[in-house]
């Protein structure tokens, strides 16, 4: 047992990973020498070497389009887009190849390629190191889409998602990188693409995922004091979603608030306020509500604060489901 940052969690799961297989190999750029903008592959060069470890032009679409054809190869690349707004020059190759080649193929081709993505606000950054696009990704039949929110969690499913044999976009809360707290290198870890409660609760089911999950877990506590009990759920897995857990949870409590950072119009907190509804259409108590970004583009840094979901909005809308 060790106390570890997210990113030192993410960092030793990559080496596990890649002394587990030697075909595993990590690409983008600055992920060498420098050991990645955020420091994710910090000494994995060094200790790996460069035909393991590749620092790559500053051209997304190549690095899609490299790891695609190691993929058939043979390797399992993984591939870092050092901010969320960069991975739109490599879209095309995302949608096009990665997601189809293995359908495409009947079968027989198979495209084990993880694309690391930092997401997520908090860090008084500007548009394109600040957004959260996981909803197109979830969009695109062929892709698995997932998002760590904690220490644990980023070392064991950097490393299933790594062994996978489809292509994971892996979406990372790049202001929970610095936040610590215990991670068991000798325990069994939940399935990759899985939900789970984090925190029971009978007054309302609370869901959320990536850099949120915290906001809600100190939502539910702050909601203890005036005597309302929150039921925490992190989603985890976008796609597939594993909503199992949430139907359970909403049957019991009657009530539902979905948490994102990213703008709500057709997105990831839809798609669960659709299936909820549709599951639990009678056991419902009040509305689904969705405390999410706003729809426009991210804002300059100073209004960042005012743009993203927080403490406040997400007991408002506990508030209010409970008004209904």
């Amino acid at each position: 047992m060790a106390t570890l940052t997210m990113a030192k969690a993410l960092n030793d799961g990559l080496r596990a990973a890649m002394e587990r297989d030697p075909k595993v190999i990590i690409m983008g750029e600055d992920v060498g020498k420098l050991g990645g903008v955020f420091r994710i592959t910090d000494g994995l060069q060094k200790d790996f070497g460069e035909q393991r470890v590749l620092d790559t032009p500053l051209s997304e679409s190549g690095i899609i389009g490299t790891a695609v054809g190691l993929a058939v190869r043979g390797f399992r690349p993984v591939c870092e887009i050092q901010f969320d707004g960069f991975v739109f020059p490599g879209f095309d190759q995302i949608v096009s190849q990665l997601a189809k080649t293995h359908f495409r193929s009947q079968g027989k081709v198979r495209m084990p390629v993880v694309v690391r993505i930092p997401f997520g606000g908090g860090i008084g950054a500007v548009e394109h190191h600040s957004e959260s696009p996981e909803s197109l990704f979830a969009h695109v039949a062929g892709l698995k889409v997932v998002a760590c929110s904690n220490p644990s969690d980023a070392y064991w499913m950097i490393q299933q998602a790594v062994a996978s044999d489809d292509p994971v976009i892996f979406f990372e809360p790049k202001r929970r990188y610095w936040e610590k707290a215990e991670v068991d290198p000798g325990a069994t870890p939940p399935p990759l693409f899985s939900s789970r409660v984090l925190r029971t609760g009978s007054s309302v089911t609370v869901a959320g995922y990536g850099p949120l999950v915290r906001t809600c877990l100190d939502a539910a506590v702050a909601a203890e004091a005036d005597g309302v009990e929150l039921e925490v759920i992190d989603l985890r897995t976008l796609s597939p979603l594993d909503l199992g857990p949430v139907f359970d949870s909403v049957r019991r409590t009657g009530r539902l608030v979905v948490v994102s950072e990213a703008p709500s119009e057709s997105s990831i907190t839809s798609e669960v306020a659709a299936r909820v509804q549709q599951e639990c259409f009678f056991s419902l108590e009040a509305p689904v509500l969705r405390v999410t970004g706003f729809d426009t583009p991210y804002p300059p840094s100073k209004c960042e604060e005012d743009y993203l979901p927080d403490l406040d909005r997400v007991l408002d809308a506990v508030d209010r489901s409970l008004a209904w």
